[in-house]
């Protein structure tokens, strides 16, 4: 089965995606700020990392960078979801390792799109 996990701090945001991943046949975990995501990593690389940017603890550009350097960090397809919509994060997210990128608020055709793009879904 393919596996997702969800990093954001954003409880509802958890929760709606979760929801459109599970209808998509993916199996989610759940992560509220970036440490608590590589410690997920650690314990099992998921397929495909759905990333926020703006998070407490550290910040999901600061994940990105921090999965990309540890071995099979480089495997993960990684969506960056987020508010941030100028070209420059959109090139520092891409620059960082990111695979593809997703406005909030998104919908359930978006993320399918956006992962068929990544080769999922």
């Amino acid at each position: 089965m393919k596996t997702c996990l969800i990093v954001d701090d954003s409880r509802v945001i958890r929760r709606v995606s979760r929801h459109i991943l599970e209808s998509l046949g993916f199996a989610v975990a759940e992560a509220e700020d970036g440490q608590q995501a590589l410690d997920a990593c650690a314990a099992g690389m998921p397929d495909v990392v759905l990333l926020d940017w703006n998070m407490p603890v550290m910040t999901g550009i600061e994940f990105l960078v921090a999965l990309r350097q540890r071995p099979g960090g480089d495997a993960p397809k990684v969506v960056f979801c987020t508010t941030e919509n100028d070209v420059a994060h959109i090139r520092e997210a891409i620059a960082a390792g990111a695979d593809e990128y997703v406005m909030k608020p998104f919908d359930h055709e978006t993320l399918q799109i956006k992962l068929q793009l990544v080769g999922f879904a």
